[in-house]
This record gives structure tokens, sequence and C-alpha cells, in this order.
């Protein structure tokens, strides 16, 4: 059986590789607390592994996630001396291989898409699925990942096979704390989910909704929605929540929604959100900073005037076509 945390130790021995190249950075001013930040990451990939098998104590993990959150807060990891190609050798590239650029991006979604939707049913000579149950799109991933690379490394044939390296973390530096945002917030929502705070907003929400009134148990699941991920920056994380408290009571059991429609129309409104939080910093502050753009919340400003009339549209399309 293909097990994931195999793949989350390659993100861990990523990182940890990263950690060692910028602590011998010398131009980087901030290097040895960026090695810290990126080394304090990987190593936790691989010892969370132990912690899962309670092989190891929790809370070390826990020490080291907020040493990690700490070290943001003063402003590492910071950037480093680049090592990338030349803006003249970028074009050499581009004239020279054209669209062929894109296969190795290309590759991943392909792949990820056979694991989930084939390979996720295979099951060995002993009966055993060949993917770790529940995780074969995480896995398609990363068997995606690499064959990319491979790809990348076939085609290009650069001069250094740690040109992958160099590039990773010349864009992880770009990216900076906010590329661990998305993890931290997923587990937020779990922290939420586990904690009541369902319940708690479900017990307030029964005092704010006219009895009986389905177009505003409607709006509030839609607008809570949004406002969740605003506040925590992922609708996956907000959905649990939204959901326990207004989402199955109200609108499934109460009102005898169809539960498909009323949750995929939940998520479309929490992706409304996602397009006016700094929070979702993989989709708004990300693109900002690769793009080295003079003001970081420019994707947001642009986005919201999109994001309201389209969070109405999916409170009138959840009106409608649930029940």
């Amino acid at each position: 059986m293909i097990k994931v945390e195999w793949f989350y130790w390659l993100c861990g021995i990523l990182f940890v590789l990263i950690a060692l190249q910028v602590v011998n950075d010398r131009g980087n001013p901030k290097r040895l607390g960026s090695a810290a930040f990126w080394g304090l990451l990987g190593v936790s990939f691989g010892y969370g592994t132990f912690v899962v098998h309670k092989q190891a104590p929790a809370w070390v993990l826990g020490l080291a996630v907020i040493a990690i959150a700490v070290l943001a807060g003063f402003g590492f990891p910071a950037r480093g001396q680049e090592r990338t190609t030349t803006p003249a050798e970028r074009e050499h590239f581009a004239n020279r291989f054209g669209n062929k650029l894109f296969l190795p991006a290309l590759v991943i979604p392909v792949v990820a898409a056979i694991f989930g939707a084939w390979l996720a049913k295979v099951k060995l000579s002993n009966g055993k699925l060949l993917l770790e149950t529940g995780s074969a799109t995480i896995i398609g991933l990363g068997v995606a990942s690499i064959l990319a690379l491979i790809v990348g490394m076939v085609l290009f044939r650069p001069k250094s096979p740690a040109v992958p390296l160099h590039e990773g973390r010349r864009l992880l530096e770009h990216i900076g704390w906010a590329a661990i945002l998305p993890q931290m917030l997923a587990t937020l929502g779990l922290l939420f989910t586990a904690s009541g705070v369902g319940k708690a907003v479900g017990n307030v929400t029964n005092h704010l909704i006219p009895k009986g009134s389905l177009i505003a148990a409607v709006a509030l699941y839609c607008i809570g929605m949004a406002l969740f991920t605003i506040i925590m920056g992922n609708a996956f994380a907000a959905f649990p929540v939204m959901t326990a408290a207004v989402g199955w009571p109200l609108l499934v059991q109460q009102f005898h929604g169809t539960p498909a429609v009323v949750f995929a129309i939940g998520m479309l409104a929490g992706f409304c959100g996602t397009l006016c939080t700094p929070m979702a910093a993989n989709f708004n502050l990300v693109p900002a900073a690769l793009l080295e753009m003079k003001d970081q919340y420019g994707p947001i400003k642009a986005q919201i005037p999109t994001a309201i009339p389209l969070l109405a549209c999916n409170i009138v399309l959840m009106y409608v076509f649930a029940f």
C-alpha cells in the first residue's frame, strides 16, 4: 500500500534542504532566523508521523508550531540571494520551447485525476487498496509533482540537478510565511469544530432567524459561510462550522433541502469570502508577491465587485433549486 505520509516526508526533506541552503547564504541578512523557520517546518512533517502513531509526545510539535508563528511575527523568513536564470536566458527558453514549457505543469492535474478517479479503486492481491484510504488525491498530487519534476529535467536539461531546489527556494522566499497559512487555517477549522463553535453559532442563529423563514435561513447560511471564510481564510475550514450551525439542522432537517445542492452552493458562497480576504493568502497575497505588485491587496480590491453580487446569486440559486 502506498501511504500518504511518504509524501509528507518528502515535503519535510525539501524544507530541510532549503533551510540548509538559507543558513549558508551570506547574502541573507536574516539567514539564521529564516533557516530556523524552514527547518522547523521540515522537521515537523517527519515528527508528525510519530505523534500520529503515539510514539512521540505531541507537545514538542506544538512548541515547534508556536516557534514558527513567532518567527513569522518577527519578519521571517526573509529573501536571500537569488540563484535563478537571467531575463535573457528565460527569453531564450521561451523562444526555444514555446508551449512545451507548460508540459510539466500539465502533468500534475492529469496524473492527479488518474489517481483520484481510477487508481483509488485498485486493490492488491491481498485485497487491500493500492492507495491509502481517503488519501488518493493527495498521493496522486505527490506522484504527479515528482513526475512533473522528471519531465521538466528531461525536457529542459538544466546545468545542475540542484536548479529545481534553487527555484523552489526562490519561490518560497517570495511567498514567505504565507506559504504555510493554508495549513494553519485548516487546523483552525478542525479546532473550531472540535471545540463546539458550530453549536454555539447555531444557538445564536436560532434567535436571529424569524421562525419558519426559509429565505432568512438560506441567506444566513450563505452569508455566514462567506464571513467565516473571510475570518478563517479557507471555505473548507468554515464549512463544518456553518453546516453544524445552520446547514444541517435548519436547511436540511427542518426545511428538507436537498443536501447535495445546499452544501455545494454553500461552498460556493464560502468561496465568495475567499475573494475578499488576505487570510486566503494562497489566492490573494501569493499572486501579488509573485507578480511583485506595488499593492499587495490589489487582487482583493479587484475581486470584491465580483464577490458581492456572486454571493447574492448563490443565495437565490440555493433558495430556488435546493427546496
